[in-house]
């Protein structure tokens, strides 16, 4: 007897216990034979025409090819292994290959640009009309109008470009599991919270090994950059972070990073657009590469100063403190934090206690009730991929509007970062509403045989930031699901992410969670206050890295000409002069690991960060105005931004909600770099 695929069968949440590795291909070959079904019957149509029987029929094709993918992918970033890697290898190119056929489908784009060229004759709704524009736009802009000779280019391009961006993270992915630093001296770690310490004892003994084994996960690396009072260990783990995927091994990104930047320049002038920027900015608040570029100049023209000013700050102390007079990359965090505890009093290892992972989340919970009327029912009734992973059920009042995963602690088969992602959008359709399943994903300390899992402030903000996207996603309440929870243009996607993380430094906020894990006393409030005043401490080192990210992304995806670059280092240290201000390590390569631009989906996007901080300062002024939790104003906030999606323009939507466009001085200001 046949096994039966679970992933074939009619399934809400994702069956997670039932699913084998062997299960995806078949379901993947198997969908996509019916998502193509389902595109011809739509081509074959022999009536007239219409958004329903065309724009409509086609949103709501492949249906179970994107739930199949949504949990493989999900699973390739949270949960790989070498199989499913292998899978995503063969799978990845046939993906491409449907997408290309959808989207160079001669038949359907003539019925659809008849529909998009009539499109004033009929009464359309707003969101009708921003999905027409978008599929309209999706097909002139992925070739429909090529000959068929760069058809084919185009077709080659993608599958091309979908195989090395896998490898990439790949590579990525292994180069972090294979790094440890073993250490049998435990005087060398002196400094280390005593958590990272009995965490990497921990790994160590099930290594077999004695002493500590320290890795390249976030909730070790930064604790060890910040505290480490030893300066070679900080060095040969800044060079082991550094060099990710940049060494003489079968690992090595150089060739992938200068593949993937000249295939999306090719792709795009097929396309007749001069660079990627170009063609990915079309669908951008920013809107042109010039744009962004004068936005990046306009902050780094504030910030450099400043962290010019910083970096001598930290170069004078490093060397008062420990006679370090050729201070280095390693110093940076270490001195930094050092000052910072000077300055402050502020000891990141003194906050910890107060953030406990679990009282974080019913802070954050509580915070989510108050400004929306959300509330969060654990359960365990929801299968899972992991025994990590967390569920809730959400309701708005005692209405069901979402299912969360939560899934907070590294592994081998889970990439760096934090994240949120859905296994399925909300949307409404023959008279039935779907109500999404939204993930967040992050690294966060693990708890010990000892302690629960004691956050930094730093992870705090963070799960804050990935909440504000769930929030995006779970509030969700349009027609379409292209259009749905997050499903807006790249730079206002951060703004609800950022916009959470403004309740981190508020009193009213953090007296809901902030409690000591053994006492449950309150965090004192000459905390509150010096993680208030301590906020823009060194912003302006801060900004401009963060713009100088920005710079590297425009650097190999701005230009209308790659063909003389064949040096990766030579190229990203040429993006990184206007804003390098410690000495070049030879060892070390950003592009080889920066997964955002050359995995994720910010080609052309890392400014969006800075860019949704001007909308996100400005969007909390009012609060600020108002009340942290007045209601109205989430009401409004709740019914302008959250729910409407992509469905309307977002400077639009912006509007609607705040009554004015934003003020980048709300940005700078809150930064500290010019005056209030």
């Amino acid at each position: 007897m046949t096994e039966i695929n679970p992933l074939l069968q009619k399934f809400d949440h994702p069956p997670f216990k039932k699913i084998k590795n062997e299960h995806f291909k078949p379901a993947f070959e198997k969908s996509l034979k019916e998502a193509r079904a389902e595109i011809d019957s739509i081509v074959q149509n022999k009536e007239e025409p219409t958004f329903s029987n065309t724009i409509e029929a086609l949103e709501f094709s492949g249906n179970q090819l994107g739930r199949v993918a949504s949990i493989f992918f999900n699973l390739n970033s949270a949960e790989t292994n070498k199989e499913i890697q292998k899978i995503a290898q063969e799978i990845s190119p046939l993906l491409s290959e449907f997408n290309n056929d959808l989207l160079l489908n001669k038949g359907l784009f003539e019925k659809i640009k008849t529909i998009y060229d009539n499109r004033s004759q009929f009464e359309y709704s707003e969101e009708q009309l921003m999905l027409l524009e978008k599929v309209y736009k999706n097909f002139t802009r992925n070739g429909a109008n090529l000959s068929e000779e760069k058809q084919e280019r185009l077709r080659e391009i993608d599958k091309l470009l979908s195989i090395t961006s896998l490898k990439f993270g790949e590579n990525v992915l292994a180069e972090t599991n294979n790094f440890e630093l073993h250490i049998e001296d435990e005087q060398k770690l002196e400094g280390i919270p005593d958590a990272v310490k009995e965490a990497a004892n921990e790994l160590a003994k099930e290594k077999g090994k004695k002493g500590f084994v320290l890795t390249l996960d976030f909730p070790t690396y930064i604790p060890v950059m910040k505290f480490a009072e030893n300066r070679e260990l900080r060095k040969q783990m800044l060079l082991g972070f550094g060099s990710k995927a940049f060494k003489d091994n079968e690992f090595n990104n150089e060739d992938n990073v200068l593949t993937i930047a000249k295939l999306r320049l090719e792709r795009a002038q097929l396309l007749s657009y001069q660079s990627h920027s170009e063609f990915v900015l079309q669908e951008r608040m920013a809107k042109t590469t010039d744009n962004v570029n004068s936005f990046l100049k306009e902050i780094l023209e504030k910030s450099l100063p400043a962290a010019k000013k910083e970096i001598e700050e930290l170069k004078s102390f490093a060397l008062k403190e420990d006679n370090i007079d050729d201070f280095q990359k390693w110093d940076k965090a270490y001195y930094t934090e050092k000052l910072k505890q000077k300055r402050f009093n502020l000891n990141e290892e003194v906050l910890k206690p107060y953030f406990e992972l679990n009282n974080v989340i019913n802070g954050m919970f509580q915070i989510t009730r108050k400004l929306f009327n959300l509330n969060f029912e654990k359960t365990d009734g929801i299968e899972v991929y992991h025994k990590d992973v967390v569920t809730y059920r959400v309701y708005e009042d005692d209405k069901y509007i979402a299912t969360l995963y939560a899934d907070f602690h590294p592994r081998a088969g889970k990439r760096d970062g934090a994240w949120m992602t859905t296994y399925k959008d909300q949307f409404k359709h023959k008279g039935e509403e779907e109500r999404p399943q939204v993930s967040i994903v992050c690294n966060f300390t693990k708890p010990t045989k000892n302690k629960p899992s004691l956050l930094t402030f730093n992870e705090v903000t963070t799960l804050f930031h990935e909440f504000g996207h769930a929030l995006h996603a779970m509030n969700a309440n349009t027609r379409y699901p292209s259009l749905s929870g997050a499903s807006v243009y790249w730079d206002f996607v951060e703004l609800p992410s950022q916009l959470m993380e403004n309740w981190c430094y508020e009193k009213e906020a953090l007296e809901l969670f902030a409690k000591h894990f053994e006492t449950n006393e309150t965090l004192p409030i000459e905390y509150i206050e010096k993680i208030k005043e301590s906020s823009n401490f060194m912003e302006g080192l801060q900004t401009t890295r963060q713009v100088s990210f920005g710079i590297l992304d425009m650097a190999w995806h701005g230009l209308s000409n790659l063909a003389d670059i064949d040096s990766v280092k030579a190229h990203e240290e040429q993006a990184f002069e206007s804003t390098s201000l410690l000495p070049k390590i030879e060892e070390s390569c950003m592009s080889t690991a920066f997964g955002h631009i050359f995995q994720g989906g910010y080609s052309s996007g890392y400014y969006s960060y800075k860019w949704a901080e001007v909308l996100d300062a400005d969007a909390f002024e009012l609060f600020k105005e108002e009340g942290i939790f007045d209601k109205s104003t989430a009401k409004k906030y709740k019914e302008n931004i959250l729910q409407k999606g992509g469905t309307i323009e977002p400077t639009k939507l912006y509007k609607m909600f705040r009554g004015k466009e934003p003020d980048p001085k709300a940005l700078l200001v809150r930064a500290g770099l010019i005056p209030g």
